[in-house]
């Protein structure tokens, strides 16, 4: 655009001409935003399989799904962990954070279990859900560990589409 302006063009144009224009001619290059990873499955805690794959959830409290997104900021990322009742789609438990770590799914989980207990607890294998205080809690309210395969987001529906619900980006079916 500044080099339009100068001799021998002179030619006065705004950035939005100049980037349509562009466009137009395939000349622009989509900007990658930085992406932040939730889930590290590379652990040594035990893993756990996938119960409720065909299970019909028909009641409160019979299987609640956890999940982590992140927020962008202006400068950095805040990261919003959840626990949600699959039948309800009430939120059980959430926290928010700075830190990507145990505390912020322990905290979830503890919120969520203050007045409520589900009977299976689904979450993927990242090691914030797969570490031992996370499960030992879950074990000390003999709740059922669930947990979708690695790099299979989609049987974390429920979770994965409240985020998105939330982040104005639609969802995919249930």
């Amino acid at each position: 655009m500044h080099q339009l302006r100068r001799p021998p063009h002179e030619i006065w144009v705004n950035r939005k001409r100049v980037q349509r224009i562009m466009a137009q001619k395939g000349l622009l290059r989509a900007v990658k935003r930085p992406k932040k990873r939730t889930t590290d499955s590379d652990h040594p805690y035990p893993r756990y399989p996938n119960l409720t794959k065909d299970l019909l959830v028909s009641y409160p409290d019979q299987v609640w799904v956890s999940d982590i997104t992140y927020i962008r900021l202006q400068q950095e990322f805040v990261y919003l962990a959840i626990i949600l009742d699959v039948f309800t789609r009430a939120v059980r438990g959430w926290c928010l954070s700075r830190l990507l770590d145990q505390e912020l799914t322990l905290t979830a989980l503890r919120l969520g279990l203050e007045n409520h207990r589900p009977e299976i607890h689904h979450g993927d294998q990242g090691i914030q859900y797969a570490a031992y205080g996370y499960i030992g809690l879950l074990k000390n309210h003999a709740v059922q560990i669930n947990m979708a395969a690695v790099e299979k987001a989609e049987e974390n529906g429920y979770a994965e589409r409240f985020h998105a619900d939330n982040q104005g980006r639609g969802g995919g079916p249930i």
